[in-house]
């Protein structure tokens, strides 16, 4: 118990201080670094000092625990048996020092090269600044776009008032719910049976044209009149029991919910649908499909693009309009376009199904649905590659051969212009680019990504035609005259003559920039505007 007791008992040692005696104790479990900290507090000495300690010989003392102890002990007034602490010298540290600064400094420097922590430091600083200008900007356009929004509503609601009720439906912002796009109520002036017979007999081939109708001020009479007969001709009225006022009426409601953009117009529609009543014919599609299956290719042509807003689908989503978000960026197009379909037929007066039962109904709508969105070419691929496993077997009994085999029809009939002769196809093309053009002026404006074949400055009407006719629609085409060969002297072969034709001007085109420098690209946009007489109003009755 007493040596334990002894090996916990401090350590006591005497200091000589400036000629004074300084006591200093100390537990013998200290640290040399402690006792050290201890002896400099003691000789009034800065921390961290490197010292020794020495007694009155001179001799040095270690500095731990186990040092001996001392005792004061006077004679005449003077220290003796007194330890000394002294600082060390700094030029005995000195080389050391510098050595050890030396070193790190190369340590830091090369971490500095290795890893370019100054630059980073910068670019760090450059990108939140970047980022703060950034959030600033887009809290600014936030602002302004729920002012232009307010504003935009508006207008919509006194156009809407004044143009009765008609909603037209704009894709960057919000639009009503609540509304219906109405037509007018009065029916218009057109007889059933006001075309000629060489007319009825051109509506059932690809050659029509309907751009002898441009500068007349009832071409959208005489469509409508067209369209009409169709249905009557077909056998549609009869089989769906539709009245022929409801009939007229719902036309003219497809027909004012057609925009007047260059392409997406109501002529495409016309030609979408004729088209569409051309191949029946040609493919006597009468003897192989049921007469539903001819209201429901007839019904999707006809309002495959209502109320298309001239700005495609990667638009939509790439600046995430209305109908991006609300479509979840699937098809938002395509959607838009069966969704104003389905309201136009909700209403009582332009409902051509409402004789029609409610399974059946509910058959066509998906029908007609399922036919409209295979018009996004974002499916081309798909859908075709479907249909080529089915053609060489084709049966004409299996519900989704045929449902396969309609989705390619609407497909061909949606991009068909260069099956037409090219004095009826080549203003399609110019209608086409002027409205792409105006998408990729928009997207430069808003910095969004421009497709080339849109680019004003990049595309050329050849290089615009031969890569669409050469790999979509010869390929597609080809596989639908492995069912019908029919398809191929009146249908394919124009679109061959037409890939011929796109690459001589090409040719020309080449041969005129290594020339000048500078491509001919003759006649790029239509002489004719593709949008005159699109919207001539239609006289009411008296």
């Amino acid at each position: 118990m007493g040596s334990s007791s002894s090996s916990y008992a401090p350590k006591t040692i005497y200091l000589d201080v400036d000629g004074k005696v300084q006591k200093v104790i100390f537990s013998r479990h200290c640290s040399p670094c402690d006792i050290r900290e201890l002896l400099c507090s003691s000789s009034n000495i800065p921390r961290n000092t490197a010292i020794m300690l020495v007694d009155p010989e001179g001799t040095l003392v270690s500095i731990d625990p186990t040092m001996p102890t001392n005792s004061p002990r006077y004679v005449i007034h003077t220290p003796s048996n007194l330890y000394k602490v002294m600082p060390l010298c700094t030029g005995q540290l000195g080389e050391k020092e510098d050595m050890f600064q030396n070193a790190l400094s190369q340590v830091a420097d090369q971490f500095s090269r290795a890893f370019r922590i100054n630059e980073l430091k910068t670019e760090v600083t450059n990108r939140l600044a970047m980022l703060e200008k950034r959030v600033e900007l887009e809290g600014l356009k936030v602002v302004e776009i729920e002012n232009c929004k307010k504003d935009l509503k508006k207008l919509r609601d006194e156009m809407a008032t004044r143009t009765g009720g008609r909603v037209s439906c704009t894709c960057k912002y919000n639009f009503d719910d609540g509304k219906k796009l109405c037509p007018r109520r009065d029916v218009p002036s057109y007889p059933k049976y006001t075309l000629s017979q060489e007319t009825i007999e051109a509506l059932k081939k690809p050659t029509f044209d309907v751009w002898h109708w441009e500068h007349n001020e009832v071409s959208h009479i005489q469509m409508l009149s067209c369209l009409e007969y169709m249905y009557h001709d077909l056998g549609l009225v009869k089989e769906f029991n539709m009245n022929p006022i409801t009939l007229k009426r719902w036309l003219l409601g497809i027909q004012e919910n057609y925009r007047n953009n260059p392409f997406h117009n109501f002529r495409h529609c016309f030609c979408v649908s004729q088209m569409m009543y051309g191949m029946i014919h040609l493919c006597s599609l009468q003897e192989k499909l049921t007469l539903t299956d001819m209201g429901i290719l007839m019904t999707a042509a006809v309002c495959h693009d209502l109320d298309h807003p001239g700005y495609n689908n990667t638009y939509q989503i790439n600046a995430r309009t209305e109908l991006a978000v609300r479509y979840n960026d699937i098809s938002p197009l395509e959607n838009h376009h069966c969704a104003v379909a389905f309201q136009i037929i909700s209403l009582p007066e332009c409902n051509i199904f409402a004789n029609v039962e409610l399974e059946v109904f509910k058959q066509i709508r998906q029908a007609i649905i399922t036919l409209i969105l295979a018009t996004d070419m974002a499916r081309h691929g798909e859908i075709l590659d479907s249909f080529k496993q089915k053609v060489d077997n084709f049966d004409f009994t299996n519900e989704e051969h045929v449902r396969c085999l309609k989705m390619v029809l609407i497909k061909c009939c949606d991009i068909s212009n260069e099956v037409r002769p090219t004095e009826v196809a080549e203003p399609w093309v110019d209608c086409l680019l002027e409205e792409y053009f105006l998408q990729s002026d928009r997207e430069k404006a808003e910095g969004l990504p421009v497709a080339p074949f849109m680019d004003r400055d990049k595309v050329t009407k050849p290089t615009a035609q031969i890569g669409f006719i050469k790999f979509v629609l010869i390929p597609m085409f080809e596989t639908v005259m492995k069912l019908f060969p029919q398809v191929e002297e009146v249908m394919v072969q124009p679109l061959r003559d037409s890939r011929d034709h796109y690459e001589e001007l090409k040719q020309i085109d080449d041969a005129m920039t290594e020339v000048t420098g500078k491509p001919s690209n003759p006649g790029l946009l239509c002489p004719r505007s593709c949008t005159s007489n699109l919207h001539t109003p239609i006289p009411h009755l008296p």
